[in-house]
C-alpha cells in the first residue's frame, strides 16, 4: 500500500500564494507520475497539474503561468506552488500517485485532500 499526505492548504486573499506538499510513503514499486487535482463545491474533480518521470511537468490551461508542480529527483514528494490565487481556485486539492506494478499495471493512490479557500 501507498500513503499520501497533503499539507499546506488554508485561507488566502486573492492575489496571494500557497505551497502545497504531498509526501508519499509505503511500498512504491515504480513511481510513474504524481499529480494534483481539485474539486470545487458542486463540480467534478479536475486535473490541475501532473509531473511524470523523469520530471516532465504539465499544468492545466486555467492555472498556467500561476501554478507550478515540482518533484525533486529521488524524492517521493510533490509540490504545487500556487501564485496569484483567484476565488475560482477555491476547492479541495487532492494529490495522486501512479505506481507501475511489476506486471505493468498502474495503480493510482489518492491523498485525503487539503482545503484551499481564496477569499477576501
Amino acid at each position: 500500500q501507498v500513503q499520501l499526505v497533503e499539507s499546506g492548504g488554508g485561507l488566502v486573499q486573492p492575489g496571494g500564494s500557497l505551497r502545497l506538499s504531498c509526501a508519499a510513503s509505503g511500498n512504491i514499486i515504480s513511481l510513474d507520475a504524481m499529480a494534483w487535482y481539485r474539486q470545487a463545491p458542486g463540480k467534478q474533480r479536475e486535473l490541475v497539474a501532473r509531473i511524470v518521470r523523469p520530471g516532465i511537468p504539465s499544468v492545466a490551461g486555467s492555472v498556467r503561468g500561476r501554478f507550478t508542480i515540482s518533484r525533486a529527483d529521488g524524492e517521493n514528494t510533490a509540490y504545487l506552488q500556487m501564485n496569484n490565487l483567484k476565488p475560482e481556485d477555491t476547492g479541495v486539492y487532492y494529490c495522486s500517485l501512479d505506481d507501475r506494478t511489476t506486471s505493468g499495471r498502474v495503480e493510482t493512490y489518492w491523498g485525503q485532500g487539503t482545503q484551499v479557500t481564496v477569499s477576501s
